[in-house]
């Protein structure tokens, strides 16, 4: 016979079980416009832009040669420098980011059981970095060359495995890869590990590092990017007619997340309520998003849905807003089909105006981005929009940031494959 103080729910279907709430308490990033959320926010409300030249190698023969590079970041500010040798760079982001949103969250692991504490933190691409430096010693100097580390640090869970070692987290230890929504899906399935009582506390996330010559080479090749070389810090303009393509970029996001009598007992800040996710595919092109929006409207309304969020009560969405021709004019199609009257009163704005697009690491940053709106009442700008597209007519928040009390904001993930991914949150 089971034990049953080993099994508390027996004879009870997890679906009849109520949903746990869940806050956001701790926000962590490592951007080109700073680490750290509080420097982050400031910059973005301000309308700066990260991107510049590339200067991490010679871009001179690519035909975009800028991005949004994180170029002052020290791995000895937050590791041991040999352990920093061990780990990629996309993993050294994800885990310098943790350690941001654990310090702002002000928890203590100790005052936790441990086995439901996780770490949940999802990549696009993963070491490519690595990748290319060990392939380049294998054809130059032979198999006997090449890294006893290679694999620990290409492998796309190196960044959530890192984050677990480091805290000494043992709980749910998984990695999420749908290209761009890898993060708004890591934060899904965080969502839902604490609903249903299988964790108690999880950091979650994305981190990118593709700033590199192969990751490079490869959006070119898909005629994907800004060739804006001579304006770096007006090539990113979503939503705007003379847009030409997403900027590259690299980083991290990541969110601490509780249950919330228990973060409120401990006497937390709240950022905001993390109420609702919603996942679908367009099942249509492994680049281009479905035209209609089809997809993308359904993940929005599963997630307002699954939050328990009005169509008519949401504030505002920080939109996927790529900058490519494609994204930005699907995007708008799906957030009309679904809001369809309303649309036009939801404040959006588009965080890859500043940053470019971090891919797999972006949902995690504009989740971080969302929450900071909520929790101080100011709609970041889509910065560049100064021409907009006469396809792309909602409010987009143009060139300067505006106050708005936000009850109930949502944040959208849209990925190669047609993955998509939607995030609902609420004021506190």
């Amino acid at each position: 016979m089971p034990d049953k103080a080993a099994t508390p729910n027996r004879g009870l279907c997890v679906s009849d079980m109520p949903k746990r709430r869940v806050a956001i308490t701790g926000l962590g990033v490592i951007t080109s416009l700073g680490a750290g959320a509080p420097k982050f926010w400031d910059n973005l409300i301000a309308g700066k832009s990260g991107v510049s030249p590339i200067e991490m190698f010679d871009a001179s023969e690519y035909p975009s040669r800028i991005a949004s590079q994180v170029v002052d970041f020290d791995p000895a500010d937050y590791v041991d420098k040999r352990e920093a040798r061990r780990i990629d760079r996309f993993a050294l982001f994800a885990l310098a980011a943790a350690i941001h949103a654990v310090k702002d969250s002000a928890i203590d692991f100790d005052a936790f059981d441990r086995d439901r504490c996780g770490v949940i933190i999802g990549s696009g691409i993963g070491g490519l970095g690595e990748i290319e430096r060990e392939h380049c010693k294998l054809l130059e100097r032979g198999p006997d060359r090449v890294s006893p580390f290679c694999v620990p640090k290409l492998m796309l869970n190196a960044a959530a495995a890192n984050v677990s070692i480091f805290f000494g987290l043992k709980g749910c230890n998984t990695s999420v890869v749908t290209a761009c929504a890898s993060a708004t899906h890591a934060i899904g399935d965080a969502l839902r590990q604490i609903q249903n009582n299988d964790a108690d506390v999880v950091i979650a996330g994305g981190s990118e590092a593709a700033v590199t010559r192969l990751g490079l080479a490869s959006f070119c090749a898909l005629k994907a990017l800004s060739q804006r070389n001579d304006e770096p810090q007006r090539a990113s303009r979503p939503f705007d007619r003379d847009r030409d393509g997403f900027v590259l970029g690299e980083g991290s996001g990541v969110v601490v997340l509780e249950e919330m009598e228990a973060a409120k007992k401990r006497g937390a800040t709240i950022y905001a309520e993390l109420l609702g996710f919603g996942m679908t595919s367009d099942s249509s092109h492994i680049t281009a998003p479905a035209p209609d929006g089809s997809g993308a409207a359904r993940a929005m309304g599963l997630a307002l849905q699954d939050g328990g969020v009005a169509i008519d009560a949401l504030d505002y969405i920080n939109a996927h807003g790529t900058g490519t021709q494609l994204n930005d004019v699907s995007e708008t199609c799906a957030i009309k089909r679904l809001f369809g009257d309303y649309a036009p009163k939801i404040s959006i704005s588009s965080t890859k105006s500043h940053l470019g697009h971090l891919l797999g690491a972006s949902g995690g940053v504009e989740l971080v981005a969302t929450a900071m709106a909520v929790y101080s009442g100011m709609v970041p700008p889509t910065i560049n929009l100064e021409n907009p597209d006469p396809q792309c007519d909602l409010d987009y928040t143009p060139l300067k940031a505006r106050e708005r009390d936000i009850k109930y904001a949502m944040s959208n993930s849209f990925g190669f494959g047609g993955h998509n991914g939607s995030l609902v949150i609420g004021k506190v």
